[in-house]
C-alpha cells in the first residue's frame, strides 16, 4: 500500500481548485474551491483512514476537512472531540457534512443534540436543531413536539440565518410527518412568513413552510 502524506494530499487538492467553484461557494459562506464530486473521488481512492482524517482536520483547510469527514471512522471520535470539531467547523458545508456524515452515526449523537440545542452560539445551536430534525423524522419517541413548536414560534422570526434555516427545517418536518400538528405548523409559517421570498429555482420546492409542507403532503398522497 502506498502511504499518502498530508502534504501530498494538500498539493492534490490545490491542483483541483477551480475559481468558478470558489465563486459559487463564496455566495453560500463556504471557502473551498474543489468540486465535491472530485473530492469524493479522492476519498474513494484513499478509503477509510482515521489517522489521516485527524491530520487533515488539523490543517484547518475546508477542502481538507471535507475530505477528512469522508475518510474518517465516525464512531472513533469521542464526545468532547466531536464537540470541539463542531465548534471549529464554521463554514456551512463543513458543519453540514460533520453533522450528517459523522455525528449522526456517533453513539454520542443524542448527548450532543441536547448540548448544542440551546447553545448560546447560534451556529452551534443550528447543529442541535439539525439533529432534532433527524429525531423528528426517524425517532420521535421522547420528543416533545408541542414544546418544539413553542420554541420555534417564539424564536424563529428573529433567529440568525443558519439557526433560522435549521429551525425552519424542524418546523416543516413536523408539519409533513405529523398530521395532528399540521394546522399549527401552517399557522406558524403563515404568520411568521420566514423564507417566504426565498429565491427558489424552477422545479424546486420552496423552503417557505406552508408551500413546502403542502407539496410534500401532496407527494405522499400520490404514492
Amino acid at each position: 500500500m502506498t502511504v499518502t502524506t498530508v502534504a501530498e494530499i494538500m498539493a492534490e487538492l490545490a491542483e483541483l481548485e477551480d475559481p468558478r467553484v470558489r465563486q459559487v461557494n463564496d455566495r453560500h459562506g463556504d471557502d473551498h474551491a474543489v468540486n465535491l464530486t472530485q473530492l469524493r473521488g479522492v476519498a474513494k481512492r484513499l478509503k477509510t483512514q482515521q489517522g489521516l482524517a485527524g491530520e487533515l482536520w488539523l490543517t484547518r483547510d475546508s477542502a481538507a476537512r471535507l475530505l477528512a469527514i469522508l475518510v474518517c471512522r465516525p464512531k472513533s471520535f469521542g464526545r468532547d472531540e466531536l464537540d470541539a470539531m463542531l465548534r471549529e467547523a464554521r463554514t456551512p458545508k463543513v458543519q453540514d457534512w460533520l453533522v450528517n456524515y459523522v455525528v449522526k452515526k456517533s453513539p454520542y449523537a443524542e448527548a450532543l443534540r441536547l448540548a448544542w440545542f440551546a447553545d448560546p452560539d447560534p451556529v452551534v445551536a443550528s447543529a442541535g436543531w439539525a439533529l432534532t430534525t433527524e429525531r423528528v423524522r426517524k425517532q420521535p419517541e421522547g420528543i416533545d413536539l408541542d414544546g418544539l413548536l413553542d420554541v420555534i414560534e417564539a424564536q424563529l422570526k428573529d433567529a440568525p440565518d443558519r439557526l433560522q434555516w435549521a429551525m425552519n427545517e424542524t418546523l416543516g418536518n413536523i408539519g409533513i410527518e405529523y398530521p395532528e400538528h399540521r394546522d399549527r405548523v401552517l399557522a406558524i409559517g403563515e404568520r411568521l412568513e420566514v423564507l417566504k421570498d426565498y429565491p427558489t429555482p424552477p422545479n424546486c420546492t420552496s423552503p417557505y413552510v406552508p408551500l413546502w409542507v403542502a407539496e410534500m403532503v401532496r407527494r405522499q398522497q400520490e404514492h
